[in-house]
């Protein structure tokens, strides 16, 4: 009797360890048994999860990309940037990175023999929580392939901050004695995060945006979903300031600096509101033979995706005309030129397939001309992730026929972008990245040279930081730029009438760190490098065209006395001009990130993303 009641008690007490348990697993959040993992956003929507969050932060405690990139461009115990793929963002979305669910993006080395000595990434937390340890992984494909690195790392936060869904968005650093990578492209993949409450913790979505390492932006997967928008992230290696003599200081300059004319004016001819008239324009201007402009925006609009605008002189002043809406989650046009019949095209995210498009916007020529009146758009061709590329960007060429040629920095048959053009409907592959051995990577455009078509690319080379390359008579790597420590990662390319190519190209080491002007002349397309300009804090972003007479124009995002941007001129044979350096709002812009174009009267035209009367960017012009 005794016995069985031994027994009966032992029973009683596994089934109900059992229940307890069952009932625990019950109370796991939802999103932690799915196949597919949410989103912070979209467990921000889940009752159990939004009860813990905060109220939604006010706008003025929302991160400032730009403080946090200055924050966080070194690492801690001496440690140097191997790759930076951008500021944290902290207010688009964040992937789940424990209870099963990993993230991989890609990061791309461009000098050899520098060992990886940590890593910060940007991560959304609950309040209150506390991230403890991640599983930190670098290999040679996604999720696989070639292990060069395993290892559970401690995280350390700093400058948290609370974002409008109720997280707190914090920059995490590990240091860790990490593989020596040679040249070239790797995976690094976050699994298997620990916070101490046992919460999912989040890799800080930001689609590559402030990025200005080779390679840039990265690929990113998640392991059950696929292709990702790519996350805040970087890199840290060894300070070769004090660890390698392999630095050495960017080649002297080539122009001597000039001060600007005295008749030269400056002025802002527009201010974008955020509203109807969109804001942030970050492509070149197209002016006609009538002296209009054209351009686009990178946001606002009725629809939400950024606009196409038209600015006609006229005796009172520049009128602005709306052109176009583009539709929220497209993505705004990236490029644009203007055909024979006054139509736009250009090449936009979104597509039929997600992977980007190529456009056409075409007057609407039984409609009155109003201030108000849409264009119409017409889908040219959607690209579809495969053979054809992906994320098509940058400069457009328009031949005679009226054949588009351009670029898609990812996709192809070997993954990496590919060099393309469009006739009669369809989409022809030219070249697809990398063909050959050092051969570019994600290419960015190209521009009408000698014969042909020239272009660069942000990565691949001898050096890991991009290549000039060549269509004309066959595709041709021409040059390989860098190291990055001189003059990697080209950002731009122009040409002039006679056949010489310009480039605007970072460089980044231990005496200096701004943007190189370089110069390529046929037939050899030798670099011969124009000027330095460096500011001591990171690689600049520089943006360059030519004119009629052979003159180079160029903008700087972050040059100049305020650092706010700068645009300059180089004269042939080389004189340098600092032509303005913008101060923000409220009565100029700040940060400039397209190039200038220049009219028949040598007027300049530009645009800024930021500043003016409503913070959203200005049109400006220089009279000569």
């Amino acid at each position: 009797m005794q016995r069985q009641s031994l027994l009966c008690l032992f029973s009683n007490i596994v089934l109900s360890a059992l229940a307890a348990l069952l009932l625990a697993s019950a109370a796991l959040p939802m999103r932690a048994q799915n196949a597919v993992p949410l989103t912070a956003r979209q467990a921000a929507t889940m009752p159990q999860v939004a009860a813990r969050l905060t109220h939604p932060a006010s706008p003025a405690s929302r991160l400032n990309p730009a403080l946090v990139r200055q924050a966080s461009r070194r690492g801690s115990g001496g440690a140097n940037e191997l790759y930076d793929n951008g500021p944290r963002n902290g207010t688009t979305d964040a992937w789940t990175i424990n209870f099963g669910f990993a993230t991989s993006n890609t990061f791309t080395v461009s000098s050899a023999g520098n060992p990886v000595q940590g890593m910060s990434f940007g991560a959304w937390l609950e309040p209150g929580d506390v991230l403890q340890t991640v599983e930190v992984q670098i290999t040679s494909s996604e999720f696989g392939g070639t292990t060069y690195f395993d290892g559970v790392l401690s995280f350390t936060a700093s400058g948290c901050t609370g974002n409008q869904y109720g997280f707190n968005v914090c920059t995490e650093t590990a240091n860790f004695s990490g593989p020596t990578l040679q040249p070239g492209t790797y995976w690094v993949n976050l699994d298997n995060a620990v916070v101490n409450t046992g919460d999912p913790v989040y890799w800080d979505e930001n689609s590559g945006i402030g990025c200005d390492s080779p390679g840039c932006p990265s690929e990113a997967s998640e392991n059950t979903v696929g292709t990702i928008p790519s996350e805040a992230f970087t890199i840290l290696g060894m300070n070769t300031c004090f660890g390698s003599m392999q630095e050495t200081p960017a080649p002297e300059a080539k122009a001597v600096t000039v001060p600007r004319s005295p008749t030269q004016t400056y002025r802002v001819i527009y201010n974008f509101t955020g509203a109807g008239d969109g804001g942030g324009p970050a492509t070149s201007l197209v002016i006609d033979a009538a002296g209009n402009l054209y351009g686009t925006t990178s946001g606002g609009g009725p629809a939400g995706g950024g606009t196409a605008f038209k600015l006609s002189p006229g005796a009172s002043g520049w009128l602005f005309s709306r052109l176009y809406s583009f539709p929220s989650g497209n993505g705004s046009a990236d490029a644009i030129i203007l055909d024979a019949n006054g139509a736009l095209i250009g090449t936009t995210g979104g597509g039929a397939q997600g992977d980007g498009a190529l456009f056409e916007l075409s007057p609407p020529g039984h409609i009155l001309p109003s201030i108000f009146s849409n264009w119409m758009e017409t889908v040219l061709y959607s690209f579809t992730g495969g053979n054809d590329g992906a994320n098509p960007g940058g400069s457009l060429v328009l031949d005679s026929f009226g054949n588009i040629y351009g670029t898609a920095a990812r996709g192809g048959a070997n993954h990496n972008g590919t060099l393309y053009e469009f006739t009669n409907g369809g989409i022809q592959v030219l070249h697809s990245f990398p063909g050959m051995p050092n051969d570019g990577l994600g290419p960015i455009g190209v521009v009408n040279g000698s014969g042909g078509l020239y272009g660069i690319t942000t990565g691949g080379g001898l050096f890991g930081t991009g290549t000039l390359y060549t269509a004309a008579g066959g595709y041709q790597v021409l040059h390989s730029f860098g190291p990055y420590q001189i003059n990697g990662g080209p950002t731009s390319l122009a040409a002039d009438s006679v056949g010489n190519l310009y480039s605007g190209d970072t460089f980044h080491n231990c005496f200096a760190d701004g943007t190189t002007i370089s110069q390529f002349s046929p037939p050899d397309f030798v670099q011969t490098i124009l000027t330095n300009i460096d500011i001591g804090d990171g690689p600049l972003t520089s943006w360059v065209s030519t004119d009629i007479l052979g003159n180079v124009y160029g903008t700087i995002e972050m040059g100049g006395q305020s650092q706010q941007g700068n645009a300059f001129q180089l004269t042939c044979c080389w004189n340098y001009t600092d032509l303005h350096d913008f101060s923000g709002g409220p009565n100029d812009g700040s940060n400039p990130a397209a190039a200038p174009v220049v009219d028949a009267q040598g007027n300049i035209y530009g645009t800024t993303q930021l500043g003016g009367a409503y913070g959203f960017g200005v049109v400006w012009e220089i009279s000569p």
